[in-house]
């Protein structure tokens, strides 16, 4: 049975000193202040003095997973104690991220109510009694390659169909869906949130848009630039939870990272402390793992290479802990 710990377990204000939030901030600012680089700053006053400026794209792409971590502490408001603060600059940042804050919001909240569900989507898992194992490898491969951040941004355009049609396809959801999809359906019916969806997805086509018109006759280092970040928040998605035992929502894997790397990452990589604790901030995760005494199972990048084995048989995973004795 699935675990009752919240997804969205409120934050003890104690846990949240001053620092932090100005930690936060200055993390914000450097990300936007990035975003905007690249997308226009280098475009249209670096590139015409020289191409070679276009080798800056090479380490901002390492921000890209830290850019996402940061989005993660507004999703479950530890980026500040203010709701509302929390909400403007989760927002802010998901736009430049190219995904509406309250699309990435629910569906990551429903990752946490419905973890290791052999119904979740995006995981390794499928039955070879329904699907043979290379439509199944097709579909995994697809996912942890570039579809995950692909569904992220092409959802949003679910939002701008006509009302009608919007409400029929929620509706079918809710009528058909499995267990996920009719949460996630029902979360979706408040027309204050849809609104700000579309909002948000036209602020992200004018920022795309512009940015491509600025980059015109350098294109390409413009599609590297999405193509990246594409792959890399798609394919670390999964990485925390591959071949851990089903039906388990506060389960993760803890990857071993240098401390800095694992700073900058915001403390990611400690993913089953923080399925475990939702509510508290990157910053006390360690103080959580080492209190808890946990361990980490694997090196972060061995565990990234794992997911190349490719997709997992739900016998193989069902009741058990055998894959990750396996490795």
């Amino acid at each position: 049975m699935f675990s009752r710990v919240s997804s969205r377990a409120k934050p003890d204000q104690s846990t949240m000193p001053p620092i932090l939030r100005t930690v936060n901030f200055s993390l914000a600012v450097m990300h936007i202040f990035v975003n905007i680089f690249q997308f226009f700053i280098l475009p249209i006053y670096f590139l015409p003095k020289s191409m070679w400026w276009g080798l800056i794209l090479v380490p901002f792409a390492a921000l890209n997973n830290p850019f996402w971590a940061l989005i993660h502490e507004a999703i479950h408001d530890l980026f500040s104690s203010s709701n509302r603060i929390n909400l403007a600059v989760g927002r802010l940042l998901s736009i430049f991220f190219g995904a509406p804050f309250h699309v990435l919001r629910f569906t990551h909240l429903s990752h946490h109510k419905f973890n290791r569900s052999p119904l979740e989507k995006g995981t390794e898992i499928y039955d070879p009694e329904e699907v043979s194992r290379v439509k199944a490898s097709f579909r995994y491969f697809f996912y942890i390659l570039c579809g995950l951040y692909l569904l992220e941004v092409f959802s949003t355009l679910l939002f701008f169909l006509p009302p009608n049609i919007f409400r029929k396809l929620r509706q079918r959801l809710v009528d058909r869906g499995n267990i996920q999809e009719q949460w996630l359906a029902r979360k979706f019916m408040d027309d204050k949130w849809i609104r700000e969806i579309r909002v948000d997805g036209i602020a992200i086509c004018l920022i795309f848009g512009l940015s491509a018109f600025c980059y015109r006759e350098h294109w390409q280092l413009l599609a590297g630039l999405l193509m990246a970040r594409t792959f890399l928040i798609s394919f670390m998605d999964n990485v925390y939870h591959y071949g851990t035992p089903l039906h388990v929502t506060i389960s993760g894997h803890n990857l071993s990272l240098p401390w800095i790397f694992s700073t900058l990452l915001l403390h990611f990589n400690l993913h089953r402390v923080h399925h475990r604790n939702p509510g508290v901030p990157w910053t006390k995760l360690p103080e959580l793992f080492a209190q808890h005494s946990e361990r980490f199972d694997r090196n972060y990048f061995t565990a990234a290479m794992d997911q190349l084995y490719g997709p997992i048989p739900l016998a193989d995973l069902a009741g058990s802990d055998a894959m990750n004795k396996k490795y």
